[in-house]
């Protein structure tokens, strides 16, 4: 189990507190309360958000999801989180590549924070609460049809308008990362 110090999680909980106060455009009708309640009784989500805030995800309550009673926390950094650019998007994509190979992918980064990588619409319904990636761009979840033909997908909002494009599941650029999403 990977657990925080009770100094990390109190600066975990004071950090992510006032991004929630500062935003409350992206989480209306949300108690803060029941959401510390929920955080506090399941560290691994803790860690994860830990994750996601060291690696400059700025993570943020977005929505509540009644059906399941949970809290979706999602990266709401202005642009793609620097800790995860760079990667290529998948494993397979990283093991076929025979020169300059990133250091990881995305979805084993993401794997590895125990946070899924964001869907298409969950990247659109992010945008509606704010601008995101106007300089950066962030791999999305791939159709298995996409990705069985070596491609992936990714988004940014460029114009005031969210595109998503195509581009080599191999391929890693500097301004390219991904987002996560956490459900507690």
């Amino acid at each position: 189990m990977s657990t925080l110090s009770p100094q990390q999680q109190q600066d975990l909980l004071t950090t992510l507190q006032a991004r929630f106060e500062t935003n409350m455009h992206r989480n209306e009708e949300i108690d803060w309360a029941l959401i510390v309640k929920k955080l506090e009784a399941n560290q691994e989500k803790l860690w994860s958000l830990h994750r996601m805030e060291e690696s400059g995800g700025e993570p943020d309550v977005i929505a509540y999801d009644q059906q399941a009673d949970e809290y979706l926390f999602c990266d709401c950094s202005k642009e793609s989180p620097k800790g995860r650019r760079s990667v290529c998007y998948d494993r397979e994509a990283l093991n076929a590549r025979k020169k300059h190979k990133p250091e990881t992918s995305a979805l084993d980064m993401a794997a590895d924070m125990r946070i899924e990588i964001l869907t298409e619409e969950q990247y659109r319904h992010l945008q509606r609460l704010g601008e995101f990636d106007l300089k950066t761009s962030s791999w999305v979840k791939t159709p298995t049809a996409i990705r069985e033909r070596g491609g992936a997908i990714f988004c940014d909002r460029r114009y005031d308008t969210v595109f998503m494009y195509h581009n080599g599941a191999d391929s890693y650029y500097a301004a390219r990362g991904f987002r996560g999403l956490l459900r507690v």
